[in-house]
């Protein structure tokens, strides 16, 4: 099975550890949404950010950030994830308009694609997450009697536990194309959780499914480890990511797909910066240069 992080309950589930990294993806969506050229628009994510106590003071609006984009953290690195979520809503909403309507979010955090998206009708989001983290979501979602727009399943269950059996018994169908998130994810894996991760949804998935995932460079891992974005990320929040992700060499995920059956690509963010005319753009020492996303499609029927 796959390890994870461990579980919580309430907002401990996400105040320590990986979780609190779920946070600061929605503050950085937060800020993202009131920009005035805002790449994706989440009017969900700073209720999070303030029903938090481990994120009670972060900014979740560009006034609140001085510096601007200039700001390794909350412009920067924020910017990455407004990018980040721009290219995945627009890689879920092809692949729904073109036939699948099963969609699983793997480690789905603080996601809010459910209530955000404009769904085609007969769409079903499946969000695999801990316990506490989706008991949190729920909780700031409810008191903003927030309703989604695609039927929308909760399955708190950790990856290191029987996720597989728990979809099945929510009522997914491996027969039908499906369209599969594991956003911000894998990095935080052992290699053999990510390849069992891989090989389950392989085996999960029928003919016009499609995967998306986010993968970052063995050599880039500890190459940047003193950039700002780093260094600004620990001092400042008290996250060490470098400490979060697993330094093991990291299998070929997209070759591996490849092998069987699936169409793979392989992309660098800043092909998207350059595509929107906006995001991050490369820098000196910059611990964003090996990220890679991946965009798969298959099995081949």
């Amino acid at each position: 099975m796959i390890g994870t992080s461990s579980r919580g309950t309430g907002t401990e589930g996400v105040d320590g550890g990986v979780g609190v990294t779920a946070l600061l993806v929605a503050a950085a969506r937060a800020i993202e949404t009131h920009r005035d050229d805002a790449l994706a628009r989440d009017v969900y994510a700073e209720h999070f950010v303030r029903a938090a106590s481990a994120s009670a003071g972060w900014p979740v609006h560009p006034r609140q950030v001085p510096d601007g984009e200039a700001d390794p953290l909350w412009g920067r690195f924020a910017r990455y994830f407004g990018l980040r979520t721009r290219v995945l809503d627009d890689f879920v909403l092809r692949s729904v308009h073109t036939g699948a309507r099963q969609v699983v979010l793997l480690g789905a955090g603080l996601d809010t694609r459910a209530f955000r998206l404009d769904w085609p009708s007969g769409c079903v989001v499946f969000e695999v997450d801990r316990e506490g983290v989706l008991a949190f979501k729920h909780e700031v979602l409810d008191g903003l009697a927030a309703a989604p727009g695609a039927a929308r399943v909760p399955l708190p269950v950790d990856l290191r536990d029987d996720w597989v059996r728990a979809l099945h018994d929510a009522g997914f169908d491996p027969a039908a194309p499906s369209v599969w998130l594991a956003e911000g994810l894998l990095f935080y894996l052992p290699p053999a959780a990510e390849t069992y991760l891989i090989d389950r949804v392989d085996r999960l998935s029928g003919a016009g499914s499609a995967l998306a995932f986010e993968v970052k460079l063995d050599e880039d891992l500890l190459a940047h480890r003193d950039s700002p974005l780093y260094t600004a990320t620990a001092r400042r929040l008290g996250i060490d990511l470098l400490a979060l992700f697993d330094r093991e060499p990291r299998p070929d995920s997209a070759g591996d797909l490849v092998g069987r059956g699936w169409s793979a690509s392989v992309h660098s963010p800043y092909e998207f910066t350059r595509r929107f005319g906006r995001g991050p753009w490369p820098e000196e020492n910059d611990a964003l240069a090996g990220n890679r996303w991946v965009f798969a499609t298959g099995p081949r029927g």
